[in-house]
């Protein structure tokens, strides 16, 4: 039985790679090649009765990106499997793509025979993540887990939200009706409690958590 595969993937040399050797593997058939995501979903669009087993595709591409893609195959009812090939190591990019159920992903540096094994376990009902891939979800499951459990009262997130708008310790005494001496314990504590190294951290975290714009 051979396994019928896509590849997408807008850098012609790595595409002919990945082709050279997939040519040497007797257990795959390449059904077409496309430089984006646009090409593949006409293609499974068109073909309905064609058995597709498995969707190669790459992250950056024009048009019609490999995020988009792997949601759009995953809505089908083909049960089509994808495995993401990319540069990209994204903390977002991975979480994008688990959220919407894909199947694999490497990073593009990876070595023949763990390509090959990633396609020969998702091809037998499995997931496969890189080493790499899997520790940089893990490090931001346990960031955002550990954001979770941090709780800022209200007058700390008037504090750091006032420091992030560059206010002078005074200036955000003055506002709050606070002590200056106040405010600096506030500032300690909150660079203790928020793990950040200084009012740059604190500012980058009131940016992120939408304190300030």
């Amino acid at each position: 039985m051979k396994y019928n595969l896509i590849i997408a993937d807008d850098h012609k040399m790595f595409l002919d790679g990945l082709l050279s050797i997939l040519d040497t593997e007797s257990d795959y058939n390449i059904l077409f090649t496309a430089k984006h995501g646009g090409h593949v979903k006409k293609y499974i669009s068109i073909n309905t009765e064609e058995q597709i087993d498995l969707v190669i595709t790459d992250v950056t591409m024009p048009e019609v990106d490999g995020i988009a893609l792997n949601k759009w195959i995953k809505k089908t009812d083909r049960n089509i499997k994808t495995l993401v090939v990319s540069m990209h190591n994204s903390a977002k990019i991975i979480d994008d793509l688990i959220e919407n159920n894909v199947d694999g992903y490497l990073q593009k540096n990876a070595q023949k025979e763990e390509f090959l094994r990633a396609i020969e376990t998702i091809l037998g009902g499995e997931k496969y993540f890189s080493k790499e891939i899997k520790d940089i979800y893990l490090q931001n499951k346990f960031e955002k887990n550990k954001e979770k459990e941090i709780k800022l009262t209200k007058r700390e997130v008037e504090v750091i939200s006032l420091i992030a708008e560059e206010f002078t310790t005074q200036e955000i005494a003055d506002k709050l009706f606070l002590s200056k001496h106040t405010i600096e314990s506030y500032r300690k504590n909150l660079i203790t409690k928020l793990n950040v190294r200084n009012l740059a951290g604190l500012t980058k975290y009131a940016i992120k958590k939408g304190y300030v714009s």
